[in-house]
């Protein structure tokens, strides 16, 4: 496979003199890991970058990859990656000729591409007017419609009836699973379209919402589409990206399962579905035709992204071909030349997000303590035959902050067959180092060994139908084990400073004392003791771990346990670092039977820090964006009470049980930290009757 281009040189062409606009410095309006994907190419293309940060991003690896950065005062996206003028500016202040949007943010605003154009820049990204007809979705499913494209029927908020139900409540304008809400009940349907229009006007500056019919158990699947400003439109194959939550994509494949079951003539209807579709808006550049579709083949036309895709990678690896490098050709005036590309080979991309399954995808923030993926032949570049490939926005040390996307990196495997693809790629998760930010990695280890996803029939209703809880029980390393290794280790690690603070050896002692010592860690919110000793024989433990009935030990050092577990020989890595307000660092343990990473459980409680009873509290740091209640009213357990913002999506706060808001701690508006009360809600129950209350 190769990542050179098939664009046309700078030279004329047999029609006539080739007009194109060299490019030589690029300034890419966005941040993370698309920032760096795009920073990649241009390095190897010889064009110098620039980028652009907000305060929070100030130390972020995107800067530091960057030739040139432009500080962009301030950390809200509608102060800094959303104003188009200061990232304009930023260009000319920084010499670059050319912006490239990366995905979110400006990606799909027909405004600020327009203006780029206008400030004689290059915009490396479709036409204005096609991202203006595509980008409201009310818009663009007329247009496929009168193309001959298949659609599902809108539906009008008011005439929806029970017969409709369920619905999608969706935006017209953006992505990336914002401002969606799936509705079950005519009595949902007016809270749902008014919360989905204020996330929209939040995420896209545009509250305009639409509903359609929302199958349950569908399969997303997409068609990769590039075309020249000569007329030339390719599609370069399919991807199957049905594995999603809440209504963002988890992991995503390319060629689509699905396909591959129905046959041949689905690729073929698909593929041409979407040349017809960027033909019909005239579209030049990259872009994404995303259908819904169905077990017979059939399929309906659900939007286009006129831009990268945060997927594209998987299209990369089967097509060989860089996606950043044509899109640049393109914007430079080129034509694309030859055939158009075919799929060989299987790619599976996981994406890694900072967010907690178990508690309802709750974004997680913090310090990255570690991340390293084991096996990884390239980062942003196809792999030279089969292999791994990493697209990260982090590394050991960075910040994982509340003002934008939970999205922390992408592994994507290529291999000759779909299961040899998920197989590397299962491997390599489950080998990950990944510290510091409670992340989806074990998810994603068990959504890959699940038989529904190794046989390709998992839809967009798999999470839904198999719970995190569910999929994740028994995966990674037991913390019960975990347990045991962190004693041990930490046991070591004493022993060691006292051996060499009192100038004595710290080596083992083979003469047991007769007493078992006991240490707690916590283990996510649950507490997890161990008691062992060292007696002639080696290592008692008073508990083994579950499953382990003979546990002996070889050696235990600050970084490193090996243990025999019922005859097995299992090596254990140990590493620590610091927690945000707690005295004790954390204990990360990974081993070739997963991770768990522990905290040392606080000998004693503060009174002072502990939520007053029926509190509600911030299940991770937020900006409160919605208050529905007041103190003095009354409310059923589930209701949501308030909103909280965080990494551009809504959560709700739900009552934990029926009873009277009697307290209301916070402002709209505000800015709250994790364990933040909210809100108390008042039982109203008689503690003198004997019954105690659920925590």
């Amino acid at each position: 496979m190769t990542t050179e281009t098939t664009a046309a040189p700078e030279t004329t062409t047999t029609s006539g003199n080739l007009v194109t606009t060299p490019i030589t410095s690029v300034l890419v309006a966005n941040r993370g890991e698309i920032a760096r994907r795009v920073f990649a190419t241009c390095r190897r293309r010889g064009i110098a970058t620039v980028a652009v940060h907000s305060d929070a991003d100030s130390a972020g690896l995107h800067v530091q990859d960057a030739d040139a950065a432009v500080h962009l005062p301030g950390n809200a996206p509608g102060e800094t990656y959303l104003r188009s003028d200061l990232v304009i500016e930023a260009a000319k202040r920084a010499g670059a000729d050319a912006i490239h949007p990366g995905y979110g943010f400006l990606s799909e605003n027909a405004d600020f591409a327009q203006a780029v154009i206008d400030a004689g820049l290059t915009w490396i990204g479709p036409n204005p007017d096609a991202i203006r007809v595509m980008g409201s979705k009310i818009a663009s499913k007329e247009a496929m419609r009168e193309a001959g494209v298949p659609v599902l029927e809108q539906l009008e908020p008011d005439a929806i009836t029970e017969a409709d139900l369920p619905v999608l409540v969706k935006a017209s304008a953006g992505g990336g699973g914002r401002g969606m809400r799936v509705v079950r009940s005519l009595a949902d349907l007016p809270g749902a379209v008014e919360s989905a229009s204020a996330e929209a006007a939040s995420a896209f500056g545009d509250a305009t919402v639409f509903c359609e019919r929302y199958l349950e158990s569908g399969h997303h699947v997409e068609v990769q589409v590039l075309a020249d400003r000569h007329g030339t439109v390719w599609a370069l194959g399919e991807r199957e990206c049905s594995l999603q939550r809440r209504h963002q994509k988890v992991i995503e494949e390319a060629p689509s399962p699905l396909v591959e079951r129905v046959g041949p003539q689905m690729r073929e209807r698909l593929l041409e579905a979407g040349r017809n579709a960027a033909s019909a808006v005239g579209y030049v550049g990259a872009g994404t035709v995303e259908f819904l579709a169905t077990e017979d083949g059939s399929f309906y036309f659900l939007e286009m992204n006129t831009r990268l895709q945060v997927e594209h990678p998987v299209t990369e690896c089967v097509t060989g071909r860089d996606l950043v490098a044509l899109q640049i050709d393109v914007a430079e005036g080129r034509p694309l030349i030859g055939e158009e590309p075919t799929m060989q080979g299987w790619s599976i991309e996981a994406r890694i997000y900072a967010e907690d399954p178990a508690d309802g995808w709750t974004p997680q923030t913090g310090t990255v303590a570690a991340f390293d993926v084991p096996g990884v032949e390239t980062e942003f570049g196809l792999p030279s035959e089969h292999g791994l490939r990493l697209d990260s926005g982090v590394a050991a040390g960075s910040v994982v902050s509340t003002h934008y996307d939970a999205m922390l990196a992408k592994v994507i495997s290529f291999a000759p067959t779909r299961a040899e693809a998920a197989r590397a790629l299962t491997t390599a998760l489950r080998g990950t180092r990944l510290h510091g930010v409670r992340t989806n990695r074990d998810l994603l280890v068990a959504t890959l060994s699940h038989p529904e996803v190794l046989e390709g029939t998992a839809n967009t209703g798999f999470y839904e139908a198999h719970g995190p809880a569910e999929l994740t029980e028994g995966s990674g390393l037991a913390p019960d084990l975990g347990a045991l290794v962190a004693a041990l280790a930490d046991a070591a690690a004493e022993r060691s400073a006292l051996g060499h603070l009192a100038g004595i050896s710290s080596g083992f002692r083979n003469v047991g004392d007769g007493l078992f010592r006991s240490r707690t860690y916590v283990a996510g919110d649950d507490e997890v003791s161990v008691a062992y000793r060292f007696v002639r024989s080696g290592l008692e433990v008073e508990t083994p771990p579950v499953g382990a009935e003979e546990v002996g030990l070889v050696e235990h050092a600050a970084d490193r346990v090996v243990l025999v577990l019922d005859g097995v020989r299992r090596a254990f890595d140990v590493s620590r670092h610091p927690v945000a307000g707690q005295d004790e660092p954390a204990v990360a343990i990974d081993s070739a039977l997963g991770s768990v990473e522990l905290r040392t459980a606080p000998r004693f409680v503060d009174p002072s820090a502990q939520a007053p009873e029926g509190a509600l509290v911030a299940p991770m740091p937020g900006a409160v964006v919605r208050i529905a209640v007041e103190v003095g009213d009354t409310v059923t357990a589930g209701q949501p009470l308030m909103w909280l913002e965080a990494m551009k999506m809504e959560h709700a706060i739900s009552a934990p049980a029926d009873g009277v808001v009697s307290e209301i701690t916070v402002s709209l508006g505000q800015q709250v930290e994790q364990g933040t009360a909210l809100a108390v809600v008042d039982s109203g129950e008689d503690e003198s009757d004997g019954q105690e209350e659920s925590a």
